[in-house]
């Protein structure tokens, strides 16, 4: 078995738990809300965590990624609108993310990648343990984090690894 063909499965379970919490972001109503001043915003969390499936293409794509190339504008998080188009995006991003992956052969899966600031190495690492760390256990955080901020905003908290109280 592919190396990319074990992550499949649970890459598939988590994009469908993340869908299920984007589609309850409340945007634009609670776009700005924050559960404290150092916090992310609800509309920006959810943007981050709708883009990030976006980076297992990155990953398996190229050999690094500058978020701040010298020369060049920085990378920024693109916002969404709408709850609507918050998970249109997050779907685009997840289908490409997942033919990615399954188009990995174990080569490329162990092959180096780097990310990079200003033209200097930050990280490098496997781009098997790429994806797994940088891509879905750091969905997986901040998914947990916008399930707070629902919990915070009386908004119903779907079920992610069996029901929530909100779905007995």
């Amino acid at each position: 078995m592919k190396i990319s063909e074990s992550l499949l499965p649970e890459f598939d379970q988590e994009m469908a738990s993340t869908h299920k919490v984007l589609e309850r972001v409340p945007l634009p109503d609670k776009s700005d809300w924050k559960p404290h001043p150092k916090s992310f915003s609800f509309g920006a969390l959810a943007a981050h965590v709708a883009n990030m499936a976006d980076w297992a293409g990155l990953t398996l794509e190229s050999d690094s990624f500058d978020y701040a190339p010298p020369g060049a504008p920085p990378y920024e998080t693109p916002k969404f609108a709408s709850t609507e188009l918050l998970v249109a995006a997050f779907d685009k991003s997840v289908a490409q993310a997942r033919s990615a992956l399954a188009a990995a052969d174990d080569s490329k899966m162990l092959a180096p990648w780097t990310l990079m600031a200003g033209g200097k190495a930050v990280m490098t690492m496997p781009r098997v343990a790429v994806v797994r760390t940088f891509v879905m256990n750091h969905i997986i955080h901040h998914r947990a984090q916008l399930t707070v901020y629902m919990r915070l905003n009386d908004i119903p908290v779907p079920g992610l690894y069996g029901p929530s109280a909100d779905e007995s």
